[in-house]
């Protein structure tokens, strides 16, 4: 499969690209700046900018799917790299006749009905307290993903933790997850790029966890 990972160079974005190019996919990286990373004959590198929408066809051009480790370097503030990221992101694929996207959120986003009575109460609205902006526009994010007709599937994972994939995950789709604390970075690789040849999560939102 042919991969284009936007937002390569983050702590997900690099296990992506790493991952995908161990499975055996062409990758292209999509990076602000530089690849930081090794060579590799199946890795192809392209500047561009999600906010700079006109910097993308050539970064997605002939993808099979697409995959969005976006974040925000400042995530209490207030943003738009999610909201205004993936609408130039869905413009890009339109426009190629690219239709799966994988795209991170964040657990706390949840509807209420998707959280349990502990994260309901005290755990998400005190992490709301420092990361609301980033929330916020993830929402956001969200939002024009479900109005597009696009195949989508958005991840909502708790903290992420480093260290090598486990392999295992738990997951909820419109159903609380219990216990949903932690989740490795490796792991939530593994679990997007699982998704880009599962049909059954397509226009779904999943939380996940360890």
């Amino acid at each position: 499969m042919r991969l284009t990972v936007i937002g390569a160079t983050g702590g997900t974005g690099t296990l992506l690209v790493e991952q995908a190019l161990a499975g055996g996919h062409a990758v292209t990286a999509v990076v602000r700046r530089g690849w930081p990373g090794p060579d590799h004959p199946r890795l192809r590198v392209v500047v561009a900018d999600v906010l700079d929408p006109g910097s993308l066809p050539p970064a997605l051009d002939g993808a099979d799917a697409v995959l969005s480790a976006l974040g925000s370097a400042e995530a209490g503030r207030p943003t738009r790299v999610y909201s205004a990221g993936g609408s130039a992101i869905l413009a890009a694929m339109r426009d190629l006749d690219i239709r799966r996207l994988v795209a991170i959120t964040a657990l706390p986003i949840a509807p209420v009905a998707e959280q349990d009575a502990l994260q309901r109460r005290l755990v998400h609205p005190l992490l709301h307290r420092f990361f609301g902006g980033a929330y916020e526009d993830m929402r956001r994010m969200e939002a024009v993903l479900a109005a597009s007709d696009s195949d989508w599937t958005v991840f909502r994972p708790p903290y992420l933790r480093d260290g090598p994939a486990t392999g295992t995950w738990r997951s909820a789709v419109d159903a609380p997850l219990p216990r949903a604390w932690t989740l490795r970075r490796a792991d939530l690789a593994a679990a997007m790029l699982a998704a880009t040849s599962d049909d059954q999560l397509v226009r779904q939102a999943v939380n996940v966890a360890a």
